[in-house]
């Protein structure tokens, strides 16, 4: 049964504020439209377009800045972070970011991707990558959009293990263990691990 323009806009409303990363194009599959009535209910609605969605949940959720690596050096965009906790990027790919034979995007982006997300969510002034045990899962290809998430799994001593899974959509392109090195703790007297 189709849905009327009312009853349409209303679902779209409620998904996008659900899902605000939602594509016109997974919107106009999913409501059996076509691309552009979902850019005139948008329209209609206020609505904005993906990409100034996506700036507002990043500007709304930074409430933790990010220590250990300038934002303009984290590959992708950082849309959720709580230091020492976890972390959510995405990362659109892009002509540029693909071999040029096949489309297939080059796996040090997927890379970059995930190991940035896992220095960023430190909560420190420095962290190193010491060691990391990566998966690709299945290829991504241009005009795709990886999201990133970053938990992290434990702090001991002078590392911190990161867990970071990639998805395309609801399937896992990536998945990576990283372990972090990172400046010493404080312990409970004050002092850092050398004793000071």
């Amino acid at each position: 049964m189709r849905r009327t323009k009312k009853e349409r806009q209303e679902h779209l409303q409620e998904t996008i504020q659900a899902n605000p990363f939602v594509t016109d194009e997974e919107l106009a599959g999913q409501f059996h439209v076509s691309v552009q009535t979902i850019r005139l209910d948008r329209m209609e609605l206020s609505i904005p377009e993906l990409r100034e969605r996506i700036k507002y949940v990043a500007e709304r959720n930074m409430d933790d800045e990010v220590r250990s690596l300038p934002i303009e050096e984290v590959i992708g965009d950082i849309i959720d972070i709580e230091l020492d906790k976890s972390a959510i990027s995405i990362f659109d790919v892009k002509k540029e970011h693909v071999f040029t034979r096949n489309g297939i995007a080059r796996g040090h982006h997927l890379f970059a991707q995930a190991n940035s997300l896992a220095v960023a969510v430190i909560n420190d002034e420095m962290a190193l990558t010491r060691k990391a045990d990566i998966q690709f899962t299945r290829p991504v290809r241009e005009g795709e959009r990886i999201v990133a998430k970053a938990k992290v799994i434990r702090t001991e001593k002078l590392q911190t293990i990161v867990k970071v899974s990639s998805f395309v959509g609801s399937e896992l392109v990536f998945r990576g263990e990283f372990s972090m090195f990172r400046a010493p703790l404080p312990d409970k007297e004050g002092q850092d691990e050398t004793g000071n």
